[in-house]
């Protein structure tokens, strides 16, 4: 029996429509719509203990991670420190499953125990998936106490033996104090080792030493008597990123002024990219590309946020300073590693006298 044109269409559709309902009731079909992420736990590994600002950082980040990732995971933190945060690297890089469920939150060394070879380090820094960080701004600034006698440039360059105090040889304190002392033209400065940081400002003040570095921010908050009483002098600041001027401290020159070569350049480009890093969440090589995207965007979206700037300083102290994932991956390609550079910062980083220039 032959069917007529509007007949064959009509049965056409009819059988167009239960095959389309037999698909979207299929199993296969209810789970694609499902988000990944619902109904699974994250799990974010520390490269610290808990309870610290470390901590405090990464659990202002969590509920709004929770928030913008679809599905809306439960997200727990296991704590790994050890080796200033080379354990903790390690173990997301070779041991956890590459399944999008496990974050690393690794510390500012991340980036500088790997480009500077330290002792420990098994992950590759180009391997490695950045989902970003939420601080990734810094300001140092090079002062002396006004009895010192230190009130220009001129003066730190013409003195000699001028003591500059820091916690221990190799601490960041000491290393940028070294790097300011070599690129001012200090004359063999002696660095004061042993102090904490609230016993630096007490030292500074009993006259056991003459200056020191400190960050711009914590100097407006713990110093604030020592500023308006004009017994400190400030000299250099050090801006992370570059041209970033410090809203109380912009008259200052910046330290790359005081650069003579390309090799001291690329040491500031070097200090900078390794402090802009700030403390990044990270995934493991392999990770597929479906749970990095949706990570990603999830981390741009918290910050984002118009609420997360509040909660970050709640739990911190500090404004929030966000590095987005592919800032982070641009500043990576952009870091120098060449064994000039690397050379120069571990001569700064280490005792003995400032190397020639």
């Amino acid at each position: 029996m032959w069917l007529d044109a509007s007949n064959a269409v009509r049965i056409y559709r009819l059988i167009y429509s239960a095959a389309v309902g037999v698909f979207l009731l299929s199993p296969a079909y209810v789970f694609a719509q499902t988000p990944f992420y619902q109904g699974k736990t994250i799990t974010v590994i520390q490269a610290t203990s808990a309870g610290g600002s470390s901590d405090m950082m990464t659990r202002s980040v969590l509920p709004f991670l929770k928030k913008h990732i679809p599905g809306e995971p439960t997200i727990v933190s296991e704590y790994m420190p050890g080796g200033g945060g080379t354990k903790a690297a390690n173990h997301v890089y070779k041991n956890v499953r590459p399944d999008g469920l496990t974050i690393g939150r690794i510390g500012g060394a991340l980036v500088a125990n790997a480009v500077l070879g330290e002792k420990g380090v098994l992950y590759d820094l180009d391997k490695l998936i950045y989902l970003g960080s939420a601080h990734s701004t810094y300001h140092w600034a090079f002062l002396t106490r006004r009895e010192a006698g230190l009130k220009s440039i001129e003066d730190l360059r013409s003195a000699s033996g001028v003591r500059i105090g820091a916690q221990s040889v190799g601490h960041s304190i000491y290393f940028v104090g070294r790097m300011f002392a070599y690129l001012i033209g200090i004359k063999e400065p002696n660095f004061v080792v042993g102090y904490s940081g609230t016993e630096l400002d007490a030292a500074l003040s009993r006259g056991e030493i003459d200056g020191r570095i400190n960050n711009a921010d914590t100097l407006l908050t713990r110093s604030t008597d020592l500023l308006k009483k004009g017994a400190l002098d400030l000299h250099v600041i050090m801006e992370v990123p570059k041209d970033l001027k410090h809203h109380h401290f912009s008259r200052l020159p910046e330290i790359e002024e005081f650069a003579k070569s390309e090799k001291e350049r690329k040491l500031l480009r070097m200090v900078r990219a390794f402090r802009q890093f700030g403390s990044p969440f990270i995934l493991p090589p392999g990770t597929p590309k479906e749970q990095v995207k949706i990570l990603q965007v999830a981390m741009v979206k918290v910050f984002n946020d118009p609420e997360f700037p509040r909660e970050y300083k709640k739990f911190t102290g500090d404004e929030a300073s966000p590095l987005m994932p592919e800032d982070m991956e641009n500043a990576l390609k952009e870091l120098p590693r060449d064994p000039e550079t690397i050379a120069l910062f571990k001569q700064l980083n280490a005792a003995g006298p400032l190397p020639a220039r």
